[in-house]
C-alpha cells in the first residue's frame, strides 16, 4: 500500500483535571499521510505538540474527532478507535515506535530487550538475539553491556538499545521520536544509515528530529504542524 496512514481531522483537547477540569484545545483538523519508502518530519517550534501527534498515531493518547487510518494485517484500521486488545496487535504487527527514553523490564539483559519485538512476532529466540547483536554491533555499543539490564547504562547506551529495538522488526509503519538524541556524530551517521535502508525497504516513517542536520538527511516530507494549531495552546 502506497499510503500505509492516513491522519484525518483530527482534533486533540487536554482536559487539566488539576485545575478545575480546564480544557487546553491543542489541535484542529489536523491531517497529513505518510507515504511507504519515504520519512516525514514533523515540525513546529518546541511545545507546538510533536511528540502529541507521535502519541495519537500510537495510540498512547485518544483523539476528540478525526481518524488515524493505518493498513493493518491487509485491512484499514483507525486507531483513533481500536480497542486495547486491537491496538496491541497494531503495535505488535504494523507500527512501531522508538522514542526518547527506554522504559523496560528490570534485570533484563540488553540483548533481550532488544531481541523482544522479533520474538513477540513469532522468531525464535536464537535468530532475534542474532539480529540484535547485528545492530548492537553496528551502533557500537560495547559486547561487554549486552548481557546486562539496560537500567545501569550511560544515556547514550541505552538510546542504543532503544534504536535497536525499535528498528529490529520489520514493522510497515516506523515512529522515531528524537532517535538521535544523546548519541555521538558516528552513532548518528548509524541511525540515519538505518532509517535509509527501512525507507529502501519500503517502511513509511515519522519523526520528530531536533538535530538540523539529521532532519536535513532523512526528511522527504515536512508536515508543519503549526497549521493545524489551535492558537494559544501548548503540549
Amino acid at each position: 500500500m502506497p499510503t500505509p496512514l492516513i491522519v484525518s481531522d483530527v482534533a486533540k483537547t487536554f482536559t487539566m483535571h488539576l485545575r478545575g477540569g480546564v480544557r487546553l484545545p491543542v489541535f484542529e483538523r489536523l491531517s497529513f499521510t505518510l507515504t511507504a519508502g519515504k520519512c516525514a518530519v514533523l515540525a513546529g517550534p518546541s511545545g507546538a505538540g510533536k511528540s502529541t501527534v507521535m502519541k495519537m498515531v500510537y495510540g498512547n493518547y485518544g483523539v476528540d474527532c478525526g481518524q488515524i487510518i493505518v493498513n493493518h494485517r491487509g485491512r484499514l484500521t483507525d486507531i483513533a478507535s481500536a480497542d486495547p486488545r486491537a491496538m496491541l496487535d497494531i503495535r505488535r504487527h504494523t507500527v512501531g515506535y522508538v522514542s526518547q527514553f527506554l522504559r523496560v523490564v528490570p534485570r533484563v539483559a540488553a540483548l533481550d530487550v532488544a531481541a523482544e519485538p522479533l520474538v513477540e512476532r513469532g522468531e525464535s529466540q536464537q535468530a532475534a538475539r542474532a539480529r540484535a547483536s547485528e545492530l548492537f554491533e553496528r551502533l557500537n555499543l560495547p559486547r561487554a553491556l549486552w548481557s546486562l539490564p539496560p537500567a545501569t547504562f550511560s544515556g547514550g547506551e541505552q538510546q542504543r538499545v532503544n534504536i535497536a529495538r525499535g528498528f529490529i522488526t520489520a514493522h510497515s509503519v516506523l515512529l522515531l521520536d528524537e532517535p538521535t538524541a544523546s548519541l555521538d556524530a558516528a552513532n548518528r551517521q548509524v541511525v540515519m544509515d538505518l532509517i535509509d535502508e527501512k525507507k529502501r525497504s519500503g517502511v513509511a516513517l515519522l519523526g520528530i528530529f531536533h538535530d538540523h542536520d539529521v532532519r536535513q538527511a532523512v526528511a522527504d516530507a515536512v508536515v508543519d504542524i503549526t497549521e493545524f494549531s489551535v492558537s494559544g495552546a501548548a503540549a
